[in-house]
């Protein structure tokens, strides 16, 4: 996973610990879990855009 090995991952995960505490730890994933899903449907909307975009391009064409 992007070369890092165990033990980087280990101490990069103490670090986030030690920073930020085991309880605020939760809050950063589901903030996290959000971004990532609302990235994703950004991502599904410009696809689809793109497609519709494509289709009127090639009948406009003909």
């Amino acid at each position: 996973m992007f070369g890092l090995g165990t033990q980087e991952l280990l101490f990069i995960i103490l670090l986030i610990l030690l920073f930020f505490g085991g309880k605020k730890i939760p809050e950063l994933m589901k903030g996290l879990g959000k971004g990532v899903r609302s990235f994703k449907e950004g991502m599904k909307e410009v696809e689809k855009d793109s497609d519709k975009t494509d289709k009127t391009d090639d009948s406009a064409s003909k």
